[in-house]
């Protein structure tokens, strides 16, 4: 498939100006995912009486939009080139000349290239010219993109634009991971101060002496209290009256007695220094002049760093900080900005909260988020399949990172582990697989075998004299109540597949760990053959089917093997029916086990029942679980009964469900070399990329972790074992599929979609 082009027409640096940092961010975040599916160039456009900049890539064309020969010239050169797809317009009064920017108009006139543009600001009282300008501009585009709900609003209702052509993206933000914020306060000299900032370019509607007289009052109870004010003046205005506000913020200070309290950082900061400041702030105050201001990036940047937020009342504050996440305050209103601090200074666990809230807000709107709701975008204006991001790097830090000296912890708060629950043989035994697979795929490394070691001897602590497994450990290492409470089978038939697959992986073991599992695994034998849980059934068949690759032909392994297999298949026959193809009379959680077990049982066995039955419950819960262009995972909310009608709720989607499907159609392919079993592979691992239905990521990138959950209308952000192990099983899967170097056919209805898995 030819390689796409898609054109950015934007401010871009070196200028100085929110958008063109806006830009940047999000051209750097779409060729971070999408790299060998699209290239990505840039007009620049040029500041009103500056000659342009040089260009340095991505910046292929300069553009002077307040020249309106230059503009249809512009347009001209564009329609010439043959390899541009698609343009994307940024817009805000003032990029353009001409009333309202009425020379892009002109410019769109006469452009051949589909477009999309973005509105950075949707004004809601609009003179009849400003509405004609941009209802022009919205019924030529493809696609027109706002950052706010307020802003569809209002251009469906105000400016008649069709709801089918808006789309709502919001603005991207940079998360960011600082786990000493004392030392990074004593870095940039404020240690032991409560930090009060703000940032941006400089100007009158900033509204920066609001903040400066609200510190009068605060300092008053909190003396070492500090209000940094991050930036330099904005390039237009300084153009135009120097630093005459920058000034008169000074004289302020020095008036009111401050020079102690708010010290001014002049300059256009890094992206790393910004981020830097913004976590070590206590309280960021956004005070702002503009009601009708549509969206900030240095506001939505601030609660992405986790920065309790006290901001005036402009129309992307209301929509964020609503139920709590922040504080609203009147325009001009330095008492009411002091009042909402005093409270937040003095309660700690209401700053936490709202950081907690605030970065929970902020987690779709990553970069990467952002980019890939873009690229969903671009593909619906050209009329293609979607392009997901690049496959990303197995890295195992969040493994690490939940793994201490006993094992694997059980759950996260975010991304901190939680003690408090302890450990699970469950999820050892999942990451012994996980593990075992990396140094399989990737590479076997004395950091790998070590959490290797931790969970082959977690496994040993939780097995009795009598063979079996408990499941439950606390972080003292006491057997929790719950293991006399709760049916242990599964966790015990989950223990011999992590151990059968061990064994099956000895070539990229240490000796002396093979050996650990294979003590433990003869123990198991006295108990197998008894199991009657199906899922239980289904992992034992799973262990000892790949204990067979260790010790091929053994005969006590094949016995139990086939026992348990002909009592799987029975509950088969009593359940299933001619519309329900199934072990059970529901569908519940790791579902893919069952006829991955009765395939394993066919390869072993010859049995051609076996393999029928496991086709045909395979096919059964894939129609149940995949639409033509993503999958959809069986709800833990709701579970699927046999008598369940119509499709189920969104959310409650988990990454084991993923994850096991995807080892099921492994399975599948590698005995039948099918190829739609690979199409369905890849569709499925698509879904933590985003190919869900909120259309964002479920792997952090971040932290090379998994979110613990796909919600109705938002992602769980804790990141515990069982997801982020799964997520990493699946994505050590994908290795094996890029081996099998799958050519997709021209014609497939399974899956409409293009991975960019290069």
């Amino acid at each position: 498939m030819k390689i796409r082009t898609l054109l950015f027409v934007t401010s871009y640096p070196p200028r100085e100006c929110g958008i063109a940092t806006f830009a940047q961010d999000l051209v750097n975040a779409m060729n971070k995912n999408f790299t060998g599916n699209m290239n990505i160039e840039v007009a620049a456009l040029e500041e009103s009486g500056k000659p342009a900049n040089a260009k340095e890539a991505p910046v292929t064309y300069s553009v002077n939009p307040f020249d309106i020969d230059n503009c249809i010239d512009f347009a001209q050169k564009i329609n010439e080139n043959d390899k541009i797809d698609l343009v994307c317009f940024e817009h805000e009064f003032g990029l353009y000349g001409g009333e309202y920017g009425h020379n892009l108009l002109a410019m769109l006139s006469l452009l051949d290239k589909p477009f999309v543009v973005r509105f950075h600001t949707v004004l809601p009282y609009p003179d009849n010219k400003c509405t004609k300008v941009v209802s022009l501009i919205s019924a030529l585009a493809a696609k027109v993109i706002v950052m706010t709900r307020s802003s569809a609003d209002l251009l469906h209702e105000v400016y008649h634009v069709p709801a089918e052509k808006i789309v709502h993206i919001p603005h991207g933000t940079h998360a960011h991971i600082v786990e000493d914020v004392q030392a990074l306060k004593k870095q940039y000299n404020v240690e032991g101060r409560m930090v009060l900032s703000t940032f941006g370019l400089l100007s009158e509607n900033k509204g920066i002496e609001t903040g400066i007289r609200a510190m009068k009052d605060i300092v008053k109870q909190y003396p070492d209290a500090i209000y940094l004010v991050l930036g330099k003046t904005h390039p237009v205005i300084c153009a135009r009256e120097g630093e005459k506000y920058r000034e008169s913020l000074e004289n302020l200070v020095k008036e009111l007695g401050l020079e102690k309290n708010v010290r001014f950082v002049n300059n256009y900061l890094s992206l790393k220094t910004l981020l830097d400041y913004l976590s070590l702030t206590d309280i960021y105050l956004f005070t702002s002049k503009d009601p009708h201001q549509a969206v900030s990036g240095t506001f939505v940047y601030a609660m992405s760093a986790g920065c309790a937020v006290i901001s005036t009342s402009f129309v992307q504050a209301r929509e964020m900080l609503e139920n709590g996440v922040g504080c609203l305050v009147d325009f001009n209103n330095p008492e009411q900005i002091a009042a909402c601090a005093l409270e937040l200074l003095g309660n700690p666990a209401l700053r936490e909260e709202m950081s907690r809230l605030a970065i929970e807000k902020t987690r779709n709107s990553i970069w990467e988020n952002v980019a890939i709701a873009h690229m969903s975008v671009i593909s619906e204006a050209l009329a293609e399949d979607k392009i997901l991001p690049n496959l990303p790097p197995p890295y195992l830090d969040h493994i690490d990172r939940m793994t201490d000296e006993v094992g694997m912890l059980q759950f996260s708060r975010h991304d901190i582990p939680d003690p408090a629950f302890g450990y699970t043989l469950d999820d050892n035994a999942r990451a012994l697989i996980a593990t075992c697979m990396y140094a399989s795929e990737l590479k076997s490394t004395s950091f790998v075998n070590a959490l290797t070691r931790k969970y082959i001897d977690f496994i040993r602590y939780c097995q009795q004299p009598s063979g079996n497994f408990l499941n439950y450990v606390d972080v003292g290492g006491a057997f929790n109540k719950m293991n006399d409470e709760v049916n242990l089978e599964d966790a015990n038939g989950r223990a011999v597949w992590a151990l059968g697959y061990a064994l099956a992986s000895h070539r990229h073991l240490p000796f002396d760990a093979v050996q650990d599992v294979l003590a433990i695994f003869n123990k198991c034998f006295s108990w197998m053959g008894s199991l009657n849980s199906p899922r239980a059934m289904a992992f034992t068949i799973k262990g000892l089917y790949y204990f067979l690759s260790y010790k091929p032909g053994d005969k006590a392994t094949m016995e139990i093997l086939q026992r348990l297999a002909a009592k799987l298949y029975e509950r088969y026959k009593q359940e299933a029916d001619e519309n329900w193809h199934w072990y059970e009379s529901y569908l519940t959680y790791g579902n893919a086990v069952l006829p991955e077990a009765m395939m394993m049982a066919y390869q072993v066995t010859g049995i051609e029942a076996y393999r029928q039955t496991a086709e045909n419950s395979l096919a059964f819960l894939c129609s149940k679980t995949f639409t033509d262009s993503h999958m959809k995972v069986i709800s833990n909310k709701t579970w699927y009964h046999r008598n369940s009608t119509g499709e189920q709720e969104d959310g409650g989607e988990q990454s084991i469900e993923v994850a096991y499907t995807m080892l099921a159609l492994n399975t599948f392919y590698n005995t039948t070399k099918n190829n739609s079993y690979l199409e369905k592979m890849r569709l499925a691992f698509s879904w933590y990329l985003g190919n869900n239905h909120l259309k964002q990521l479920v792997y952090n990138p971040l932290t090379y972790g998994c979110y613990d959950g796909l919600e109705k209308n938002n992602i769980n952000q804790n990141q515990g074992a069982e997801s982020t192990v799964c997520y990493l099983i699946a994505r050590l899967l994908m290795e094996q599929w890029n081996k099998h170097k799958y050519v997709r056919p021209k014609q497939n209805s399974l899956a409409p979609v293009r991975l960019g898995y290069n």
